[in-house]
């Protein structure tokens, strides 16, 4: 399991990142003050760190240099947002910076694209009852393979690695179709109707009026 350390002094946001993680498959650990953060790092290794740069005890460039010879990918979580401060972060050798308040869902598609491109991503992602093989792209229900157009397979990923997240309609369109998509909320309604039926899942996916749809599991 992919695990990751979260460095965030606030409580609520912390335990809010965390649980979104978890949900999503990751196994995570939680640091509150940048000492914490190195003790923790001499200790274990991470595939990644999410790291607030106003820390106690040491501040996240200065936790950023401990973490360089344990060559773990970081990406800054901050509300330092000019873009100074961004300079500073990549240069430093973070890579990404994420500038708060975020969205979880832009969270999760950072961590991913991160991990992915350490070479460290999750190739089996297992919901309720359905198997998702990244590496080949299928789904599965037991043994039995479950056939879906590539847009209804992004659907699903979108919504297996978002559970429990509402998603509107607008957040549909460009992670599946691409921000320059022309088509409207009857496109995806069908694919959504389509994928629902194909996984038996009419009681997971649920539609929220004028919002968009949510997966509960």
């Amino acid at each position: 399991m992919i695990k990751i350390l979260i460095v965030e002094d606030e409580i609520p946001i912390n335990n809010l990142i965390e649980m979104n993680l978890t949900e999503a498959g990751y196994d995570c650990t939680c640091a509150f003050d940048g000492i914490s953060a190195c003790d923790i790092i001499e200790k274990e290794r991470f595939d990644l760190v999410l790291l607030d740069i106003m820390l106690p005890g040491a501040n996240g460039y200065e936790v950023l240099d401990y973490i360089k010879p344990y060559n773990m990918p970081v990406i800054f979580l901050t509300a330092k947002g000019t873009t100074e401060d961004k300079v500073k972060g990549l240069r430093l050798g973070a890579d990404d910076y994420l500038t708060k308040p975020f969205e979880i869902v832009e969270l999760l598609a950072r961590v991913e694209s991160i991990l992915r491109r350490a070479g460290k991503t999750q190739t089996e992602i297992e919901v309720d009852d359905i198997t998702i093989d990244t590496r080949s792209r299928s789904v599965r229900r037991g043994s039995r393979e479950i056939q879906l157009t590539m847009k209804e397979y992004e659907l699903l990923l979108l919504f297996v690695r978002n559970k429990n997240i509402a998603l509107f309609r607008e957040t549909l369109y460009e992670n599946v179709w691409g921000s320059d998509f022309m088509g409207d909320s009857r496109t995806v309604d069908l694919h959504v109707q389509r994928l629902r039926k194909k996984l038996h899942w009419e009681d997971k996916i649920k539609a929220i009026y004028k919002v968009g749809y949510r997966l509960e599991v």
